[in-house]
């Protein structure tokens, strides 16, 4: 009886639904915020199992709007959550839930895009890295135009073991576009095998929860929406600084269709191109026949390497932009100019192979 007491604790007093709240405030998703609403309390309730256990859990929910999701959190037993909404219009209704949770809700009002939640939980409950996750989470129904970039800025904290991973290895639970989720976990050689692929698989265990239908959303979106949930690995596939490991991956994977060593080609200056494209291939001992999908995690380690080692020779290549050389040659043919020499400037040392 205690514990079914206790357990009846975490749960919200009565108050106005979600979709009532909205009616209250006059509230609408903006299109151009990639806002669309979740009412339907057992699907935010199935996001948040995703997550596992939340009971005494600390949580940071990215753009709660109207509250459904922060409803099924405080009611799984978050003790401590953290919402950060950047729409003005959403905090009065976030406020009546503050105070039917006392001392469980704190409300945000800004950008996730630059809040700092490495200062917004205690100290204490961080755990060493490579012991089991905090009792942390950060859960979100993620607006489709923040998703991508949102994920790839985590993805760097983890690399680096800052922002919400100085407390350890926090674990997400996220909605994305369907398409998006799909291309986060799949596997090697399948369709929606791409950049994002290999940025979060070899940086975390991620899996793909379940997919929620379009029109359970207002607005109803065109696309469905998939839940992924990220675990931090204790150690990263690839051992090397995140941007020298996401400069390789995107230049392999922005000619998908062609084979693979045409985008590595692009690592390196006009003048060394072929040469030290086959030094790298042969280095990693990949097929450059192999297109990008068809890469595995092993395989992009070996190439990551190849391309560090090579590096270490001649550093000047970490800075090596093959869209600058592009617009600078560009712009030479626009002025009908030598290439090393543009007006108004010095002649531009080439790049040394």
């Amino acid at each position: 009886m205690a514990a079914s007491g206790k357990l009846a604790s975490f749960r919200l007093p009565p108050m106005p639904t979600v979709g009532e709240l909205i009616k209250l405030y006059n509230l609408r998703a903006e299109k151009q915020l990639s806002q669309n609403f979740l009412l339907d309390m057992k699907l935010t309730d199935k996001i948040v199992r995703q997550a596992g256990s939340l009971r005494d859990a600390h949580v940071c929910e990215v753009g709660p709007g109207p509250g459904g999701l922060t409803r099924s959190i405080l009611n799984a037993g978050a003790a401590d959550l953290i919402v950060v909404e950047k729409d003005t219009r959403f905090i009065p209704g976030l406020k009546l839930l503050s105070e039917g949770a006392p001392d469980r809700l704190r409300i945000v009002h800004g950008d996730i895009l630059t809040y700092r939640m490495d200062k917004g939980f205690p100290a204490n409950i961080s755990k060493p890295w490579e012991e089991d996750p905090p009792n942390l989470h950060i859960i979100g129904n993620l607006p489709f135009n923040v998703s991508t970039p949102l994920m790839i800025k985590w993805l760097e904290n983890i690399a680096n073991r800052t922002g919400p991973f100085v407390y350890g290895r926090t674990r997400l639970t996220l909605t994305f576009q369907k398409e998006v989720a799909e291309r986060l976990t799949a596997s090697t050689g399948s369709k929606q095998r791409s950049r994002l692929s290999i940025m979060a698989q070899y940086l975390c265990t991620v899996r793909n929860c379940f997919t929620i239908p379009g029109r359970a959303f207002v607005p109803k979106p065109k696309v469905d929406v998939g839940v992924v949930h990220f675990t931090p690995l204790v150690q990263p596939q690839i051992q090397h600084p995140f941007k020298l490991v996401e400069k390789v991956i995107r230049n392999i994977f922005q000619f998908r269709r062609k084979y693979c060593h045409k985008g590595i080609e692009k690592l390196f200056p006009e003048a060394c191109r072929v040469e030290l494209t086959q030094e790298m291939m042969q280095k990693a001992d990949v097929d450059p026949t192999l297109r990008p999908a068809q890469l595995t995690i092993p395989d992009i380690r070996a190439l990551v390497d190849a391309y560090a080692h090579i590096c270490d020779h001649e550093p000047s290549f970490l800075n090596f932009e093959f869209r600058e050389e592009l617009r600078l040659k560009h712009s030479v043919r626009q002025r009908k100019m030598p290439v090393d020499t543009p007006t108004g400037t010095q002649p531009r040392p080439q790049q040394p192979c």
